[in-house]
């Protein structure tokens, strides 16, 4: 039996993935920015919604299928992009990926992921994978990698746009966690504490970002600790820049990273045919608002035009019952899949989405809802 299979919530695949992983790496998936409030809101935005079941109406067989991006889903649910999954499992990203294909639901790949395009869309992986792509100072470096997720076969192009700088995440700093690696006295401690993770890594090497080499060399100034990513970043970055990698792209065009509705309308308005309701999982602007909490305005101010997801804070399957309700197509979900597979690799990540499937199954039944598409707001009416 797998370490894994003794999870029986999200929460138990976040405890064993802080056994197994030295505080600075466990630190970088969990922490958020700042005081963490917007961290701890993305999940606490949930209780604010109590559902009201129905009774007395058949549930013997309940469909969990949904329509996602115009494609049919097993889950209403999608992987969200993570970055620097290798650092907490060596292959991770894969491994991800892998179990998002046997669950068949989409896989997002992060630009900072330590798997390529190619990697990604070899034989084996998942049949639906969307490309998330940070827009870079480098320009023909950014419509690279478009380029090639588009030669990848890669269904639709996500636009990350909450990222105009890196956040100031302390638990980073105070860790001296950065990406690219580097090491001092204070890690290698930390890194020595969890040799069944430290000893891979000091065999076979750290891992890379493998779609950003030759973006930039690596620095070993202490100073740019954390947020690395950020440092290439185009703050510049505008609505006509959208506009172009719209007309760029080929494909289907997901904008994550909106809260307020006059952006939601922008993007549609600039071509997008999904949006992610996101605040970064908590990692940019703590002073901002819960993603649940931003999702009823967005959805009323976009209508039908284009598909709301929403993520941030989903950790149970009556949160995506709840996201639904409220107005989101689907959820994505990041750091679920990312403690199973630190805690467990492959076995982890499956065990994650085997627990929303089974939770989501059950709150559909005890709320008297046979059908994904029978979700909505009349759950919490009495």
């Amino acid at each position: 039996m797998s370490i894994s299979a003794r999870a029986h919530s999200i929460a138990d695949l976040r405890r064993l993935a802080q056994r197994r992983l030295p505080r600075a790496v466990f630190d970088f998936f969990d922490g958020g920015a700042e005081d963490e409030r917007v961290l701890t809101g993305n999940c606490s935005a949930y209780r604010a919604h109590a559902l009201v079941p129905r009774v007395l109406r058949d549930v013997s067989q309940v469909s969990l299928t949904s329509t996602v991006l115009g494609q049919p889903s097993e889950m209403p649910l999608a992987i969200a992009p993570t970055g620097a999954v290798g650092f907490g499992w060596r292959g991770g990203d894969l491994a991800i990926a892998r179990a998002a294909g046997r669950h068949g639901i989409p896989y997002s790949l992060s630009t900072s992921a330590t798997a390529s395009i190619e990697e990604i869309a070899a034989p084996g992986g998942p049949a639906r994978r969307w490309f998330q792509c940070y827009i870079l100072r480098k320009r023909a470096f950014t419509e690279a990698l478009i380029d090639r997720a588009a030669a990848a076969g890669y269904e639709a192009l996500m636009i990350t746009v909450d990222f105009a700088v890196g956040g100031k995440r302390e638990r980073d700093f105070r860790n001296d966690f950065a990406v690219p690696f580097r090491y001092t006295g204070r890690n290698m401690l930390d890194f020595a504490s969890r040799p069944g993770w430290a000893l891979p890594m000091l065999l076979q090497g750290l891992p890379v970002m493998k779609n950003l080499v030759g973006l930039e060399k690596q620095t070993v100034d202490a100073g740019a600790l954390a947020s690395s990513v950020g440092r290439s970043y185009d703050p510049a970055f505008d609505w006509d820049g959208l506009a172009q990698i719209r007309a760029r792209w080929p494909g289907k065009l997901i904008v994550k990273g909106i809260v307020h509705r006059d952006d939601a309308r922008r993007a549609v308005d600039c071509g997008a045919d999904a949006l992610v309701v996101s605040n970064h999982g908590g990692r940019q602007l703590d002073a901002g608002l819960a993603t649940l909490a931003a999702l009823p305005a967005i959805a009323a101010a976009v209508g039908d035009r284009v598909e709301v997801l929403l993520d941030g804070g989903i950790r149970r399957g009556s949160d995506i019952v709840v996201a639904l309700a409220l107005g989101a197509r689907a959820v994505l979900v990041g750091r679920a899949t990312l403690f199973g597979v630190c805690a467990d690799g492959e076995a982890g990540a499956n065990r994650a989405l085997d627990l929303l499937h089974d939770e989501l199954r059950r709150t559909m039944q005890l709320c008297g809802v046979q059908r994904v598409a029978d979700i909505g707001p009349q759950l919490f009416e009495q």
